[in-house]
């Protein structure tokens, strides 16, 4: 299957690479035009330039720029076409976002607004309209605008629950964003554009917010996720962004990170350096083409100025000091500058996926009857999987049941799967029978409404007889799950066990009790019991794991490195996949990325917070032997012998 490697395109039809900072200067943060320094703006775009860091993504606010509602400020317009043309002296470039709105934890008004509703007022969205026309026609042919963005968060500026009025309409706020993207692109600007929403709807979260994916891909240029989770698992944490990249393959659209960092207060530096390195370089293989860190510098002298006086953790997520000294991230931010560079990060693409990891479409739809964890645990259980897929040195994609389900794979993943619909049951059957392996773990839900698998004929899909009880669960009472191997497969033997912790609540933390009938057992618990098992078809094959194993590692803290992985792995290898460069490791997760002039580099990402040396198996790294030393959480990016 395809997977995307999309880059932003600029008005000259040629691909760009967008590697940046959001930027508010330190004098002033948002009211930095009000106190406009020349002199400082000026220093704190050399640092970044200086640091390999060409671009910025800057910021309109709105209560300045607009302060009447049919009126902009010249003087404040003026300095933006100041700091428009230092970029351009510099050799840099910017993103203007126009609606702000919201930032970083405070929401302004321009106070002319009067409680209109942002999406659905017509006097108000033709304001709107009004002011990205007449800003996008001024500065549509500077040479360094790189692009657009509608807003900043614009969801949690005009979130109407906040209101007690309801959720966002979706309808409405497609059409709202159509009409502005509409007036930059009748302003003349052929700069590419996007909302700057922050990519959290109900695609990638399981919620629906209004600023639906899907129905925004068609109008913008490219995605822009906003990424800052918090996570209970440093493996989980380090995938974060990687894996919402991996969700946003959506339409074709390139994936910008737009928006991810890190305060100095929540961490120590050397953390906070790891955090940006793994950020980085995960995301990249996960389909990101551009990254625009948060944000350039700390605000140290803004103590007294909201959003810091309540908010004061924003002061410290700058990339520099607020005395303009680098910080470790921006150190890293050059370092992988560097690594675009030495690999002509433009002309990379990810090779095609043998392995798909089917994305129920329960996460986005919204089927009568359902509850919002049906949705919620598809994000929960699809990212521990691409967890262990990437420890396998799998080369993984993302298939989303709602797109189909590609025909082109070698191995299906339906990792705790509670819900799919019938007819892609039966199209899993079919692959399997032309050659493909399917493997399904078997998650009763994690609340009583209609608990229990939603699977269609599971005994004869399988080859089983399941002896579940309606409406109870059967509970693991143990902690520890240890799968011991019965019958040898994919480099498996027997006699070997595999291990897992044990996690779920009342209503998940339960296994399916089942006996062969046409399929062999693989596997057995610790109490004798068939929990994985084989039923062959046609050419390929069908794979039950009774466990929910995801889902117990998604509710477990610290679990990764995990055993997933390594079923994963034989798995794979039953279905003939074999990995072109992995290691012994995995904890040091490796991935292929080819050149358009035939090169191959394998990227090497240790989640080991102390140096480790990783044997190499399959291909061979130019400039290595077989053993690659990484320092704690370090990349290794090496060319591929042929």
């Amino acid at each position: 299957m395809k997977r995307s490697s999309a880059l932003v395109t600029g008005p000259d039809g040629r691909p760009d690479v967008w590697l940046g900072v959001n930027f508010w200067s330190r004098v002033g943060g948002p009211l930095m035009w009000r106190r406009y320094d020349p002199d400082v703006v000026r220093a704190e775009l050399l640092v970044m330039r200086e640091h390999g860091v060409p671009l910025t993504r800057s910021f309109c606010y709105w209560p300045d720029f607009m302060p009447e509602e049919d009126r902009l400020d010249e003087v404040v317009l003026a300095r933006f076409d100041h700091f428009l043309d230092l970029h351009r002296e510099l050799g840099m470039r910017t993103i203007p976002t126009f609606l702000v709105g919201h930032m970083s934890g405070q929401n302004w008004d321009p106070p002319w607004r009067r409680g209109r509703d942002v999406f659905g007022d017509e006097s108000f969205v033709a304001r709107q309209r009004w002011y990205v026309r007449e800003l996008s026609a001024r500065w549509k042919d500077h040479p360094a605008v790189a692009g657009w963005l509608l807003g900043n968060e614009i969801p949690l500026y005009a979130d109407e629950r906040s209101r007690g009025v309801g959720t966002l309409d979706a309808d409405v706020v497609t059409a709202w964003a159509d009409a502005l993207i509409g007036e930059v692109r009748a302003a003349g600007a052929r700069q590419p554009v996007s909302v700057g929403d922050g990519a959290w709807g109900v695609e990638v979260t399981g919620l629906d917010n209004g600023f639906r994916v899907r129905d925004l891909a068609p109008l913008v240029d490219f995605h822009g996720p906003h990424v800052y989770r918090m996570e209970d698992d440093p493996l989980r944490l380090h995938l974060a962004a990687a894996w919402v990249c991996e969700l946003l393959d959506v339409g074709g659209r390139p994936v910008v990170l737009e928006e991810f960092g890190v305060t100095s207060d929540y961490t120590s530096d050397e953390n906070a350096a790891h955090y940006y390195r793994q950020v980085l370089h995960n995301s990249l293989l996960a389909g990101a083409t551009g990254w625009i860190a948060w944000n350039n510098t700390d605000f140290d002298d803004l103590a007294d100025q909201e959003p810091y006086s309540h908010h004061p953790f924003e002061l410290h997520f700058g990339l520099t000091t607020a005395r303009g000294e680098p910080k470790p991230q921006l150190l890293e931010l050059r370092e992988f500058a560097e690594v675009l560079r030495r690999t002509d990060f433009a002309g990379l693409r990810r090779p095609d996926a043998e392995v798909a990891l089917v994305v129920p479409s329960y996460l986005e739809k919204r089927y009568p009857f359902t509850t919002p964890e049906d949705a919620t645990s598809v994000f929960e259980h699809g990212r521990q999987a691409y967890a262990a897929a990437r420890e396998a040195d799998l080369p993984v994609g993302v298939a989303r049941e709602v797109d189909g389900v590609p025909d082109d794979c070698a191995l299906y993943l339906l990792p705790s799967a509670k819900q799919l619909l019938a007819p892609t049951w039966r199209e899993l059957l079919r692959r399997a029978s032309e050659g493909a392996v399917v493997y399904a773990s078997y998650f009763h839900g994690a609340h009583k409404v209609q608990r229990g698998s939603w699977w269609p004929d599971l005994d004869g899909m399988f080859g089983v007889a399941k002896r579940s009880r309606y409406g109870l669960v059967e509970p693991v009472v143990e902690d520890e799950l240890r799968l011991r191997v019965v019958t040898g497969f994919g480099g498996l033997a027997v006699g070997e066990e595999l291990v897992f912790a044990v996690g779920g609540n009342e209503h998940s933390r339960a296994f399916l009790p089942v006996d062969p009938v046409e399929a062999e057992v693989l596997a057995v618990d610790g109490r004798g019991r068939p929990a994985l098992l084989r039923r062959r078809v046609g050419a390929g094959a069908m794979v039950l794991c009774a466990y929910p194993l995801e889902h117990m590692a998604s509710a477990t803290p610290s679990v990764n490195p995990e055993d997933t992985w390594r079923l994963y792995a034989a798995l794979a290898a039953e279905a003939g996949v074999v990995p072109e460069v992995s290691v012994d490791d995995p904890g040091v997760l490796v991935s292929v990325l080819e050149h358009e002039d035939g090169r191959r580099f394998a990227w090497l990402v240790s989640q080991r917070g102390e140096p480790v040396s990783a044997r190499v198996l399959g291909a061979g790294l130019r400039s290595f032997g077989d053993v690659v030393e990484l320092g704690p959480y370090g990349v290794v990016v090496a060319e591929v012998e042929r």
